[in-house]
């Protein structure tokens, strides 16, 4: 069940779609592709994530879907314009099938979007109420056994932890009695509603949701795995890699400066400061927890990091991420790098949707419940318990390193790889 029936959303769906018709291949799925070493020496082979734990089938999916604005999957698709009709026509049945229930929406959280499929609710209890009910319905009536939620929806103004409202379960749910709008989001609403349901919840945005301690409570008292937060798609997983580079070439930093150009919906509520607050403060983050000034204050003791987002409407979700790096070496000589990256966004969104949503499921069946810190691979700005002090892993190798080891023992094999 996916919150937003957007360009990501749409793109995801009519790709599992088409690609259980043997139509089309899901490129960039690690579930789909990607082959892992189990057992070492003599016993040692490489195998497909599926061939080493019980991922669901796509066959076996279903689909649904909330959104603000009330057109059908078929008419999102069309209208987002990231895929061709060839590859959206063949599947127009079953997306014409997919109809978003009404949001839970309170528009100061995105101002920018003006839909008008929202529900009638007076308070935030009403909200989660109403998106219970949805849940049970859903999963009753297409005969599921199993619901994850995915917010694939578009950024939130920028909510600050608050420990009298976020710090305890007991705080938050007095606060959502209390109707407090301007400390508990929508988005919040969703994941709340969704962990009383039985459904794990991925926060595929920004947006401060399950990132707060309330949720961990409950994720833990619900025995529901929470993931977040916001994917991992263009210039932060350029970042997430090139960044090692630096680091383990032992090369220092003056700055890093990256900019992008992007004109789908996203881009349009980005471009309200409120939104892109939340969206700057994680992509910021990646960078201080590869190159840190603690481990090597000659290299790293000063430099200038900033993100822009620019919302240009001709590329629509054809966005364009400008990085330039300035790096010093021998003696403290300058050096530059420039790093272009003409992406499609939502192409490259789909498959992380994908993998997020088949190893949430697979980490429920296996009793994993919590942060699952395993998917930061696909995600900007890793969920971590900030409250013990605990530093997020945004390094991707090392990400990618956390993913195996974790896939390793849910097959039942050694988790065999340390990250120094």
């Amino acid at each position: 069940m996916c919150v937003g029936l957007g360009a990501v959303s749409t793109t995801f769906i009519t790709g599992v779609l088409m690609t259980r018709k043997g139509l089309a291949k899901p490129v960039g799925s690690m579930t789909q592709y990607d082959k892992i070493r189990v057992g070492r020496g003599k016993d040692k082979k490489y195998l497909h994530y599926g061939e080493i734990v019980p991922l669901a089938s796509l066959d076996d999916m279903v689909f649904g879907a909330w959104d603000v604005y009330p057109a059908n999957a078929y008419e999102s698709a069309v209208e987002a314009e990231v895929l061709k009709a060839k590859d959206i026509e063949p599947v127009r049945d079953e997306l014409l099938a997919i109809r978003p229930m009404k949001a839970a929406f309170d528009r100061k959280y995105a101002s920018r979007l003006d839909g008008d499929n929202v529900k009638d609710c007076a308070t935030r209890r009403e909200m989660v109420e109403a998106l219970r009910e949805d849940i049970r319905r859903f999963k009753k009536e297409n005969d599921c056994d199993r619901i994850v939620v995915i917010w694939a929806a578009s950024t939130e103004i920028y909510v600050p932890v608050d420990e009298t409202v976020h710090g305890s379960l007991a705080a938050f749910e007095k606060a959502l009695d209390a109707n407090d709008t301007d400390r508990i989001a929508p988005s919040m609403c969703y994941a709340y509603a969704a962990l009383l349901e039985g459904a794990p919840f991925i926060m595929g945005a920004p947006n401060t949701t399950v990132d707060i301690p309330a949720m961990w409570e409950l994720a833990e008292k619900t025995k529901m795995p929470i993931a977040g937060k916001d994917f991992k798609t263009g210039q932060t997983l350029v970042k997430s890699g090139f960044a090692p580079i630096i680091g383990t070439r032992c090369l220092g930093l003056n700055g890093w400066f990256s900019t992008n150009i992007l004109g789908n919906r996203d881009g349009l509520v980005l471009d309200e400061p409120a939104n892109f607050h939340t969206k700057e403060v994680s992509k910021l983050s990646t960078l201080e927890s590869i190159l840190t000034p603690e481990e090597q204050p000659d290299l790293y003791a000063d430099y200038y990091h900033k993100v822009r987002i620019n919302y240009y409407p001709p590329r629509g979700d054809n966005k364009e991420g400008w990085d330039n790096i300035d790096i010093f070496g021998w003696m403290g000589y300058p050096m530059q790098i420039k790093i272009n990256f003409l992406c499609r966004d939502s192409i490259l969104a789909a498959p992380l949707v994908l993998d997020l949503v088949l190893l949430t499921d697979l980490a429920a069946r296996k009793g994993r419940f919590g942060t699952q810190r395993f998917l930061s691979f696909f995600l900007k700005s890793p969920m971590h318990n900030y409250e013990e002090g605990e530093i997020p892993v945004n390094h991707l190798f090392k990400q990618y390193v956390m993913l195996k080891n974790a896939i390793r023992e849910m097959g039942g094999y050694e988790a065999d790889e340390e990250i120094d």
